[in-house]
């Protein structure tokens, strides 16, 4: 067999080439399984031990690898699952049988939902794969751990088998299925592994070896030894030069612009703070708070802020507010069941019905700010209209925070400088923005060009944000994953954009890269990038200017 490339999208820069590594046989359920009296019990039993491994896990990892094994742990005895298993198991399937059958009907029901829910249905498949080996005494199901550095090839991967690889060992990923903003590209991103997603072609016989290039969205089947060792040298030596900054974060001629970590709990900013951050520019509290049955109190709320403040010292800390709801359910903030929780009562929008909570927060915010050095800004998810900003602000300000929120929505980002009259910064979400712009699930890979961060409509919504910046003299952030690509970010800082906040691993590649061009590359890397045709023309064209 002679080297075959195929292409995909590119979401995590970098080459790693090694010996194929897929993912291990799925359980099978017996088709003979008979009925038991206690199948109930024996799943309840079965999905606690499987929830405790992956909390175990959970509490290892940090960032967007722990959230999702936080997520994933919860699913697993969730107890509308449990209620199936029972439905099935009183008409007469044994554990293994019932736990399948459970799952084939959430599966149905998040597929027609749509939109984020669909996004639940791998982590359901894998629930379900985790719970029948557990049922039926087999080994855990997933990706193994290879014994020399490998290329994982797959069709999909579970968020929970993503967030446990080792980047040592695992130096690459290529998918068929998944978007630019999958769980699996942003756990990649977090961990530094180059990462290429909505491979079709990729077949079903595989080689013994292969190539991923995160940054050109290549992925070689069978390559040349002496070649792959050429592409992976010169990967490494710009992984090096990359290593070596320390920020702070400016163009080579001197534009400043904040370079920040993304955190969502103590541990996770205690490590990005020793990168060379100027802060956190987006700190998820939700995510602190997954596995709570009820709501934490004003003080435990402002211990829980208080060390993530603290582990950023004097710098900057943008704190987003509870974005509840879809993807991210918070057992204390249950919307009930929506047709399309993704244009439901999320973010925000919770507060319509429970004001409290986001009082609550605000009190604990405030308290926690004045106890540290930290500067300390708050930011609202999911606000769609100016009224929606004011009110948030009014909240802020009666508490002494300054106040901002996020453009996820088409409607905040057309009407940004009318919004930039009652806060003082905004932040783009790129990953909700991207996907209410297109109307296109950034879970499909069939959409997976819609949903590129790359898409010059995008560009043009964020374009228009920063200039509404300028003119009103506010900051303009951008904490969606487009930040965490370096090419990208340098068209981002063309457009206007004043702060970027990535994924701590992403901080020294876009900060080395940003001061390898002058702000008016940036510029016209922006221009090059709002004229393309599509993604693929835009990275091509912004190469050309910053390269040259």
């Amino acid at each position: 067999m002679t080297a075959v490339t195929l292409t995909g999208t590119p979401v995590v820069a970098g080459v790693g080439h090694g010996a194929v590594l897929v993912p291990g046989d799925r359980p099978r359920v017996p088709s003979d399984e008979p009925a038991r009296d206690d199948t109930a019990e024996l799943f309840a039993a079965a999905a606690a031990t499987v929830a405790g491994r992956l909390q175990e896990r959970a509490a290892l990892a940090s960032g967007s690898a722990s959230e999702v094994l936080s997520a994933t742990a919860a699913l697993v005895q969730d107890r509308g699952l449990a209620a199936l298993v029972t439905k099935h198991a009183k008409a007469g399937s044994g554990p293994a049988t019932a736990t399948s059958l459970a799952v084939d009907e959430l599966v149905a029901m998040f597929t027609a939902a749509g939109g984020l829910m669909a996004e639940r249905v791998t982590d359901l498949r894998d629930v379900r794969d985790r719970v029948v080996a557990e049922l039926l005494g087999q080994p855990e199901p997933g990706v193994g751990v290879p014994s020399e550095p490998s290329v994982l090839l797959a069709d999909d991967l579970a968020p929970a088998d993503t967030a446990g690889l080792d980047p040592a060992l695992v130096v690459g990923i290529a998918v068929r299925l998944g978007g630019p903003t999958s769980h699996t590209a942003i756990i990649a991103r977090q961990l530094g592994i180059p990462c290429v997603v909505g491979v079709s072609d990729l077949p079903g016989e595989l080689p013994d070896t292969a190539l991923v290039d995160g940054g050109t969205g290549e992925v070689v089947l069978l390559p040349d030894p002496a070649a792959a060792a050429s592409r992976a040298e010169a990967d490494a030596e710009r992984r090096a030069a990359s290593a070596a900054w320390e920020g702070p974060g400016r163009t080579a001629d001197g534009h400043a612009v904040q370079v920040l970590a993304n955190v969502q709990d103590a541990k996770g900013a205690e490590r990005a703070a020793q990168e060379p951050v100027e802060g956190f520019g987006l700190y998820r509290t939700e995510l602190s708070f997954l596995d709570r049955p009820s709501e934490p109190t004003v003080q435990e709320q402002t211990d829980v802020y208080g060390a993530v403040l603290a582990a950023a010292g004097s710098g900057k800390v943008v704190v987003r507010t509870l974005d509840a709801g879809s993807d991210k359910p918070l057992a204390f903030a249950d919307m009930g069941t929506e047709a399309n929780p993704a244009l439901g009562v999320r973010g925000l929008r919770v507060g319509r019905r429970l004001p409290e909570l986001l009082a609550h927060q605000l009190d604990a915010v405030a308290a926690a700010s004045q106890a540290s050095e930290a500067t300390v800004w708050v930011m609202a998810p999911m606000v769609s209209v100016p009224s929606e900003a004011a009110a948030f602000a009014a909240e802020c300000r009666t508490r002494g925070l300054t106040p901002g929120v996020m453009i996820e929505t088409p409607s905040a980002a057309l009407l940004a400088e009318r919004v930039l009259e009652h806060v003082d910064f905004v932040s783009i979400g790129t990953n909700d923005l991207s996907q209410y712009t297109f109307a296109a699930d950034r879970m499909s890979a069939e959409l997976g060009d819609l949903t590129d961060p790359w898409q010059p409509g995008l560009l043009v919504l964020v374009e228009a944000v920063a200039r509404a910046g300028e003119r009103t003299g506010k900051p303009v952030g951008v904490c969606g994953e487009a930040a965490a690509d370096p090419a990208l970010a340098c068209v981002l800082v063309g457009l206007g954009v004043t702060s970027l906040s990535c994924a701590a691993s992403a901080v020294r590649p876009v900060g080395a890269r940003l001061a390898s061009v002058t702000l008016e590359q940036c510029q016209q890397a922006a221009r090059a990038a709002l004229a393309a045709a599509d993604p693929a023309s835009a990275r091509e064209a912004v190469a050309a200017v910053l390269d040259a």
